[in-house]
């Protein structure tokens, strides 16, 4: 078996739990679920590239190489919290179709900007364990014989398709609010503080004849909202319009 089968086989095997062989001596002192959890805290407090194995084991009271017993590697750990956190999202019920597909983009929104090291982790291949596969087996379940206003049901292929682009819509909305957050962290400025500042300063250079249309609506925006926007407005704004698209769509894109 190559390293990379081997690894494989070790990820899943974590990720599943499957039951490993009993080891003799004392009874280890915590837990898989305990590192994992250790693991997603440190990364929600100081962010993935601070995740380390010892400030895991630190956080246990663990010697480093003790934390090897249980994740073999960084890497491993961070699949497995992965996972772990889509476990927090719960059924969405008995909705209406567009309901079913806002409730969608809102739990992957959510867990973004709970836990904003997900933007950092490449998500096309992921290593799918229990958590994230029930997770989409529960979305494409709820919209399982649903279908256009048309006519219709949505096929295999358009089901995963309106799941990915509710994601895909979902994660450009979590970077812009987990943006909008840290900006006022980093400047330590809120952002009526910042449009107070700097309001009357673009007022001066951005002239309506140079800018009429921008300078006009960004100084709207900017009263209505004592900001340089709302994120929270432009996703519901922007989901509505998406929703609007599939639910009102005619027939299946896919169809032959």
């Amino acid at each position: 078996m190559t390293d990379d089968a081997a690894t494989a086989r070790r990820i899943i095997e974590l990720l599943w739990r499957r039951e490993q062989p009993a080891r003799r001596g004392p009874r280890p002192r915590v837990s898989v679920d305990d590192v994992v959890r250790a693991g997603v805290q440190l990364a929600d407090a100081d962010g993935l590239s601070k995740l380390s194995i010892r400030s895991v084991a630190t956080r246990l009271g663990l010697r480093p190489m003790s934390v090897y017993t249980y994740v073999p590697s960084k890497d491993v750990l961070v699949a497995l919290m992965v996972d772990s956190v889509a476990a927090e999202d719960g059924d969405i019920g008995e909705l209406s179709l567009p309901d079913r597909l806002a409730a969608i983009a809102d739990q992957y929104r959510d867990e973004l900007v709970r836990h904003p090291w997900l933007l950092t982790i490449s998500m096309w291949r992921p290593v799918l364990g229990p958590h994230l596969s029930a997770r989409y087996e529960r979305h494409l379940a709820v919209l399982e014989g649903s279908g256009p206003t048309g006519g219709g049901r949505f096929d295999d292929v358009e089901l995963d398709t309106i799941v990915a682009a509710l994601r895909s819509f979902a994660t450009g909305s979590a970077r812009a609010e987990i943006d909008a957050r840290s900006a006022s962290t980093m400047t330590g400025l809120t952002d009526e503080a910042w449009w107070e500042i700097y309001g009357p300063l673009l007022a001066e250079v951005m002239t309506t004849q140079q800018f009429p249309v921008s300078s006009r609506v960004g100084a709207t925006v900017g009263e209505l909202y004592q900001a340089p926007g709302d994120t929270d407005a432009a996703y519901r704004y922007g989901l509505a319009r998406l929703i609007d698209g599939i639910v009102s769509a005619p027939r299946s894109t896919f169809s032959a």
